[in-house]
Parts: C-alpha cells; structure tokens; sequence
C-alpha cells in the first residue's frame, strides 16, 4: 500500500461516513446472516455459513483498508490549488481525437477512484499523465492499450 494517500476534505469525509456505516450497520447485518445460519445445524454442511462467514472476511478487510487509508492521508486544500493546471480535485475536459469524442474527468486520490463515474486515479495513467498539464496542451500517454493523446479543453473545480 501507498505511503500517503492524497484526498480532498470532502474525500476524507465521504471515506469516514463510509467506514462509520460498515463499522456498525454493515457488520450488524452480517453478524445477523451469520447467526442465522447457525441455526440451520452442522456447520460442516452449511454454505449459507460459510458464504455469510465469507462475506464477513471480506468486509473486515474492507475495514482495515480504510482504516490504513485514513491514517495514511494527507488532506489536500483544493481552493489554493487553482484551475491553471491540472491536480487532484481537478474535473478535467479532454479531447480524444483517436475516437472523436470529448470526455470529463476527475482526477482523485485512489481510494476514491471509480472509472464507471470518470473518476480516476492520480496513480492510474491518464490520471498520471494529466497532472501538472494546462487547457490547450495535448498529451501522449502510455496506457495498457497503447499510446492515447489527449487535448485538454477544460479545467475546472
């Protein structure tokens, strides 16, 4: 795992918002499941058990994982940041002229990545090869698919 995890305030809070419910109403319901499918009898035969039990590994190392990120933050101040270039927080406008097509990103810290909402990682590469760029400057960079250039039309907050 990373060092430091660089975030927003409002990252941070979302992430502690997050941990608070997994903590409490997350584990209730899973130690609730796993209650119940103790009373089913032998454990040796019982997959509800053992996917209730699975369910629970898995949630508390979804715990810990927050846990470490929260402790490991270091809080960045979006408003002294700016929109001359681009940085975490930054929702940047790019032209992908390989597909004709125009797309907005935030960029972020990791734990808050999620592509499905073009919320992309400073540690990913296009997330990488947009930092520190300006509006009107076109970038090429090295993606698992081969070289992409993007222009970036727009930054913003």
């Amino acid at each position: 795992m990373a060092d430091e995890f660089l975030l927003t305030q409002s990252a941070v809070d979302e992430l502690k918002a997050e941990l608070k419910y997994l903590r409490t109403t997350r584990r209730n319901e899973v130690a609730e499941k796993i209650k119940e499918a103790k009373s089913f009898g032998d454990l040796s035969e019982n997959s509800e058990y053992d996917e209730a039990k699975s369910e629970q590994g898995k949630l508390e190392a979804q715990i810990t994982e927050m846990e470490y990120t929260l402790q490991h933050v270091k809080i960045i101040d979006e408003a002294a940041l700016g929109t001359d270039t681009v940085h975490i927080g930054s929702y940047v406008k790019v032209y992908d002229p390989e597909f004709n097509e125009e797309v907005k990103y935030q960029i972020v810290g990791f734990p808050q990545a999620d592509p499905l909402e073009n919320k992309i990682s400073d540690e990913s590469p296009i997330g990488r090869g947009l930092l520190g760029h300006k509006v009107g400057e076109t970038v090429e960079i090295e993606t698992p698919g081969g070289m992409m250039k993007l222009e970036i039309r727009e930054i913003s907050r």
